[in-house]
């Protein structure tokens, strides 16, 4: 009897944990392969999406001149098409998506010891890298150049030699979006001793497996890669700066890089764009325009924005990192457009 009784109670006790026991664990995050194009996909079937409004947004995408779009999920590929005549092999230009690579190699040399963003420029370059009253060059820090907040003259065009880098304001005092922060590529090449291709080739490319190269074009540093190297570097985003098990860059100084920066531009981290904001700055213009930077799409995005409409678009309550290249959807632009937000209405009429 008192064995049938202890059986019983055995029964009843495993019976209560298992209760208390999950019955799936949580996926964990995927990161494909380094020097391998394999890459681990996943359906939308599996993810509970609409998959009956796929049709739509794609044909949304191939109306509005684009290359290529990729969703990833968790890390894994839920969607990858391809339009008029792109591949999977074909590099694009990021153009300004591209900025955020700058800000995050800048963050690699900080952590590496090599510089500190809070240093002025000058540390690095030498006075006179600017045409701006000594005083005023010597107000101008790393992180004015990451933060868009220079005080430098905005209207002069791209080119980024002395004599055009002209004061108009007090750093710190000014929200202008400015090809200057550029600098900041000088500043690591000088800081760590090696060119600005070498540093971030090592440091970022080849640890995460991204292909691709940066080309001058005049005053502009223009990266250059296929469509999954631009999702890979959105992947790294996602996960707070750790690929596999390595930590590429702090995940301190990505956190700080992702959310808002100074006090001008809300929507503005270091050369990130933000949304879920309550105010916003377009570039060139001093307009404060209230709401949210892209209303249809999650409030706690962020994203690469480079011009014709270049995107990287990071979701960490979705776990999503979806890319989009192409030719300009409607007009040129220099970063957000209209197009975003229609394009969120249709991608979240899938998602949702």
């Amino acid at each position: 009897m008192y064995k049938i009784l202890f059986i019983s109670f055995l029964s009843i006790f495993f019976s209560c944990s298992n209760e208390d026991t999950p019955t799936t664990s949580e996926e964990s995050m995927y990161f494909p392969p380094i020097g391998s194009s394999s890459w681990e996909t996943k359906t939308p079937e599996s993810l509970g999406w609409n998959t009956s409004n796929i049709a739509a947004l794609n044909t949304y995408l191939n109306d509005k001149h684009t290359k290529s779009f990729i969703v990833l999920h968790n890390g894994k590929i839920v969607m990858e098409q391809y339009f008029n005549g792109h591949t999977s092999s074909t590099p694009w230009y990021w153009a300004s998506a591209g900025k955020t690579l700058t800000s995050t190699v800048t963050g690699i040399a900080e952590q590496e010891g090599f510089l500190n963003i809070n240093n002025k420029v000058s540390d690095y370059l030498g006075t006179g890298w600017t045409s701006a009253p000594l005083a005023k060059e010597n107000l101008i820090t790393c992180k004015h150049l990451l933060t868009m907040t220079s005080g430098l003259d905005d209207s002069l065009g791209d080119d980024v030699t002395p004599a055009n880098l002209q004061y108009i304001a007090d750093a710190g005092t000014r929200w202008a979006y400015h090809n200057v922060y550029v600098k900041l590529q000088d500043v690591v090449a000088a800081a760590t001793n090696q060119t600005w291709n070498t540093y971030f080739n090592t440091k970022l490319r080849d640890k995460i497996g991204m292909t691709g190269t940066w080309i001058q074009d005049g005053a502009l540093s223009v990266y250059w890669s296929n469509s999954r190297s631009m999702a890979r570097f959105g992947l790294l985003a996602l996960a707070n700066g750790n690929w596999n098990g390595t930590q590429i860059i702090n995940s301190n100084y990505l956190s700080n890089a992702t959310n808002t920066s100074q006090s001008i531009n809300l929507a503005y981290g270091y050369l990130w764009w933000l949304n879920g904001k309550a105010s916003y700055h377009m570039p060139q213009s001093q307009l404060q325009l209230n709401g949210n930077l892209i209303p249809t799409a999650p409030a706690d995005m962020y994203c690469a924005l480079g011009k014709n409409d270049q995107k990287i678009y990071v979701v960490p309550s979705k776990k999503l990192v979806i890319i989009r290249m192409g030719d300009a959807a409607d007009g040129s632009n220099f970063a957000l457009s209209d197009f975003d937000e229609t394009l969120w209405e249709k991608i979240s009429a899938v998602i949702n």
